[in-house]
């Protein structure tokens, strides 16, 4: 737990994933908030109450909730607030807290369609399951407040909301503009770069959000910004934000450059990229690992350096030579 200033505690809690600890941060203003959750673990809750009552709070001065995104290190101790009736994030999280029927049938579809146009085999397919069982860490509920770009935090009005989609479509951060101080979510991490993630297309829409681009528009936004203090997800709170955006370009751009050179030797699916991208974790992290490789497909393409075309209903991408 740190106090990082009078308006803002960083309270840590441990999850069982592979990121390992996250950080919740206490706001106070005008409201008392939590901005994000933890995960939703009998270790996460007794963390947090303890660092709680070491600032001289218990859960029941919790007001608000305010999400950064839908990620269940980032959710599950939602119901654990019984004043916190308001809970405030993107519009696009709200399914992912009510999580009915429809959507596990919906999310499931999008990806059997998506993985098949890949060339994903059949007996790999994620199953509702896999899905269900992640979830399992997450908290359930529904948005009382929906932010938006250029909104002012409820309670908070020295707080301005900063869309980040990338990492989640409903990834948001929130700059306090006097100060540059900025509270990111995973959008800006310091030891590690985000996977900007696959998600079926929100509303009515058709075509899938293309993660990895929107990632990147929201960095070169965010170098825009005067940003003085990050205060992450996960990892150090740390300062040097505009030093380490442009590695983070950079990094991605290597990354696609792999993928391109693989292109270079012969034409490929998705999944076979996958498979030499990842060869010894696509099995066990089909998700993650065929996030990047089409992300970074996108960004190929985004390029003109890389063209699709479809046989018998299987994605192809080949290289354009560049001259």
């Amino acid at each position: 737990m740190k106090a990082v200033d009078k308006a803002i505690s960083q309270l840590t809690v441990p999850t069982p994933f592979a990121v390992g600890d996250v950080h919740v941060y206490l706001l106070k203003g005008d409201a008392l908030s939590l901005i994000d959750a933890g995960v939703k673990t009998k270790e996460a809750w007794e963390a947090l109450k303890t660092q709680l009552k070491v600032l001289g709070y218990a859960p029941n001065d919790i007001e608000q909730i305010i999400l950064t995104h839908h990620h269940p290190d980032h959710t599950g101790l939602l119901e654990q607030f019984p004043r916190a009736e308001a809970i405030a994030a993107h519009a696009n999280v709200d399914v992912w807290l009510r999580r009915d029927e429809a959507f596990f049938t919906r999310y499931k579809q999008f990806f059997e369609q998506l993985f098949t146009a890949c060339g994903v085999p059949n007996e790999m397919m994620p199953s509702s399951s896999e899905l269900r069982g992640s979830l399992k860490f997450a908290g359930k509920g529904q948005l009382t407040a929906s932010l938006a770009e250029g909104d002012t935090l409820p309670g908070h009005d020295d707080w301005h909301v900063v869309e980040t989609k990338g990492h989640a479509q409903g990834h948001l951060s929130f700059l306090r503009k006097r100060d540059g101080a900025f509270i990111g979510g995973d959008h800006l991490l310091h030891h590690v770069s985000p996977n900007p993630l696959l998600e079926p297309p929100t509303g009515d829409k058709e075509e899938r959000p293309k993660s990895m681009l929107q990632y990147r528009a929201n960095l070169v936004k965010c170098q825009s910004l005067d940003i003085q203090t990050v205060y992450p997800g996960h990892g150090e709170t740390f300062s040097d934000v505009h030093d380490l955006i442009p590695v983070r370009l950079q990094k991605q751009e290597q990354r696609a450059n792999k993928v391109y050179a693989f292109l270079l030797e012969k034409a490929q699916t998705p999944f076979e990229l996958c498979k030499q991208l990842f060869p010894k974790q696509y099995e066990n992290q089909l998700n993650l690992t065929m996030s990047e490789t089409i992300g970074q497909l996108d960004y190929l393409e985004a390029e003109g350096l890389v063209t699709k075309t479809s046989q018998e209903g299987i994605s192809i991408y080949r290289a354009v030579r560049q001259v």
